[in-house]
Formats: C-alpha cells, sequence, structure tokens
C-alpha cells in the first residue's frame, strides 16, 4: 500500500506515522533541542533585570534632581521668609512682589477710634492765663535755654491754650511760651509711637506669641488703618514725626497759637472735617463750606490726630516713604527733607512747604528734635 492511499483512507497522526516508518525499514532519531525551556528560563531572568536595571539607572539622575529642586525651592522660600523676618527687625526695606504694595491701602473704620476717646473722658481742666503759666514754668525752671543746653523738658503738660496769646505783644515771647505748651506733648506723642515700635520689633521677634499681644497686633492695625494685616506696612506708618516739624506745623496753623480754632478747639494742627463736630471758618460764605475744623477736648488728642493723619493718610505716602528710607540708611529724621512732602497739606501746595521750611531755620527748631522729656514711667526711662 502506498503512502498516498494510506493518507487518503484516514487520518493519521504522528505514531502511526512513526510505525509505519519503522516498518518500512527507516531509522528515526530525535532532533536535540536546540533551546530548551528550562536553559532558557535563566537567560530569560536575566534578560529582564537588566532591563529594569537600565531603566532605573536612566531614570534616577531625574529624580534625584527633581528632588533636589523641590529641597531647594522649599528652602529658598523659608530662608526668604527668613530674610524678610530679619530686614523688619532691622528696620530694612522688604521687596514685595511686583502685584503688591507697602503702605497702599486704609481702612478709616477704627481710624481715630482712641482720639475720640478723650472726649469720653471727664475732666475738670481749667483754661490758665498766661501768667500763670508763665510762673509755672518759670518754678519749675522749664526754659528754652536750659532745653537747648541740656537736651532734657519737663513733663509739665497742658491741656488748654491761654486764651490771652494775642495779647501778649512781644513776638519772641509769644513763640516761646507756644513751644513750652506744644512740647511736651508732641515728645509724649513720639514716646508712645516708640514704646509701640519696641513692641512690635519684641513681638516679631518671638517664635510664639501670646493671645495678648495678638490682640495688640490687631488694634494697632485697626489704629493705623492696616489692610490685610500687613507687618510692613503697619512698620512703615508707626513712626514718629520729627519735632521741630511737628512744632512748625502748629506754630503755621494756628498763627503761634492765636487762632480761633486753637482757643476755642484746641486745634493745632488745622485738620478738615465734612462730618461731626468741628468749628466752622469764619470771614468766607459758611453756606458754601461742606467742611468744618476737627476740635478736640484737649491738646494732646489733637497732636495725636494730627500724627495719625499724617501716618496713613494717602496724601502723604511719599512722606511716609521717605521717612522709611531715612530708617533705612540709618539717618537722623531730616525735617527740612520731609517738609517738601507735604505740599497736599494745604491749598498753597509747594509755598506751604517753603513757608514751614522758614519757620524750622528761622526759629531754630532742630534744636529739639533730640531732646527728651523727663521720664513718667520705666517704660519712658528706657528710652532716654
Amino acid at each position: 500500500m502506498s503512502f498516498t492511499k494510506i493518507f487518503k483512507k484516514k487520518k493519521i497522526n504522528l505514531s502511526i506515522l512513526k510505525k509505519i516508518l519503522l516498518e518500512k525499514g527507516f531509522t528515526i532519531k530525535k532532533k536535540k533541542e536546540f533551546f530548551h525551556f528550562d536553559n532558557f528560563k535563566s537567560f530569560y531572568y536575566t534578560f529582564i533585570f537588566s532591563i529594569v536595571l537600565i531603566l532605573f539607572s536612566f531614570f534616577l539622575p531625574f529624580s534625584l534632581n527633581l528632588k533636589k529642586d523641590l529641597i531647594v525651592a522649599k528652602t529658598t522660600v523659608e530662608n526668604n521668609s527668613k530674610k524678610n523676618f530679619q530686614k523688619v527687625l532691622e528696620g530694612k526695606p522688604i521687596k514685595k512682589n511686583k502685584n503688591e504694595k507697602i503702605d497702599d491701602g486704609l481702612d478709616i473704620k477704627n481710624l481715630f477710634e482712641d482720639i475720640f476717646s478723650f472726649e469720653q473722658v471727664p475732666t475738670d481742666t481749667v483754661r490758665l492765663s498766661a501768667s500763670t503759666i508763665k510762673q509755672l514754668f518759670k518754678e519749675t525752671n522749664y526754659n528754652l535755654d536750659e532745653v537747648r543746653k541740656k537736651g532734657i523738658v519737663k513733663p509739665i503738660k497742658l491741656s488748654l491754650l491761654p486764651g490771652e496769646m494775642k495779647k501778649i505783644e512781644s513776638t519772641k515771647k509769644k513763640k516761646n511760651l507756644f513751644i513750652q505748651i506744644v512740647l511736651p506733648l508732641i515728645i509724649e506723642e513720639n514716646n508712645r509711637i516708640k514704646l509701640d515700635r519696641k513692641k512690635l520689633f519684641a513681638i516679631l521677634n518671638r517664635s510664639n506669641n501670646t493671645n495678648a499681644e495678638k490682640k495688640w497686633l490687631n488694634l494697632k492695625f485697626k489704629q493705623y488703618g492696616v489692610l490685610k494685616k500687613d507687618l510692613s506696612t503697619l512698620k512703615v506708618r508707626m513712626d514718629e514725626v520729627p519735632i521741630s516739624l511737628a512744632i512748625a506745623q502748629a506754630a503755621k496753623e494756628t498763627g503761634w497759637g492765636t487762632s480761633r480754632f486753637a482757643i476755642e478747639g484746641n486745634a493745632l494742627f488745622g485738620q478738615w472735617t465734612w462730618s461731626g463736630d468741628g468749628i466752622k471758618p469764619a470771614g468766607i460764605d459758611t453756606d458754601n463750606v461742606t467742611h468744618k475744623v476737627m476740635k478736640f477736648k484737649v491738646l494732646k488728642a489733637s497732636v495725636r490726630a494730627y500724627q495719625r493723619n499724617l501716618n496713613t493718610h494717602g496724601s502723604y505716602r511719599k512722606f511716609r516713604s521717605a521717612r522709611a528710607e531715612m530708617r533705612d540708611n540709618n539717618e537722623e529724621l531730616d525735617s527740612l527733607i520731609l517738609a517738601d512732602y507735604l505740599d497736599k497739606y494745604a491749598a498753597t501746595g509747594k509755598e506751604y512747604t517753603v513757608i514751614i521750611k522758614k519757620i524750622i531755620e528761622q526759629n531754630s527748631l532742630k534744636d529739639f528734635d533730640k531732646v527728651k522729656l523727663l521720664p513718667s514711667s520705666i517704660q519712658l526711662k528706657n528710652l532716654i
């Protein structure tokens, strides 16, 4: 029987075919396997492991660089924060993002709350005559020559100006009396601000603050109209006004204490108000006048309102910026330079600043810029 017939007759599997071939005398040898699975298995695992190792070696540097970048970025943020914090403590300027501004915006809600509180304090203040005040100063050895010589001011703080300032014929005596009255009040307000700044830096220097300190900070944010609790803005606004500049402005606004606003309303700096209690300007058409001159219960309140005005109002932002720059450069506050930034204080603009500087120079008011008030407390004693 031929192979062809056998194949056509039925299906043949490998075992039948092998049997037939053996019967016909064929020798069948098993072909040796070149790759046995068991032998190939070790090669397979070795190959896979090598691929994994190569890929790991390839991506490892990228992973390390990414981790390094993240750590450096984090460290940079922390270091910048630390540097900014240190700058605040050292009185140095802080560079903000281009979209952020220092000393920008004003919340007026609680701006004068502490000043208005003076109106609620009962007082039995009696207006002393000019002669009585002069005698008081004489008995306490309080005179401007001694102040210029020793740099110390007696803490004699009067609440009201004498009613007869206009009657003092000698211009020199009138000026001296006015300076003697307002000088302790201006220094006292500057001292209050100095203590506040000292407390601010002490709070910033602690890692943890008490609830009382946080409450105090929130109060100062309100008093200085600071938005978003910005410490940089608070630091710029919470600062002194040079004594000579304050005296000169008070002298200009009151005619050395002779104006009706000063006598009737203790208004030393001619600040305007469009609401509330005030004094209407005389000698002009009052029907067309919408503003009044602010009046105060005591002179001290007027000084504080003046300082708060310069330290917060948008019109004096350049004044505060120039003052902050002087602080950054460890310079003394120069009233003659800072006066140039008060052109918006009066309608006369630059002419007003020229007059203020003349008053400072002609009356040697810069002599008082470094004088100290005799301490009435341990805190004030530490400032001297």
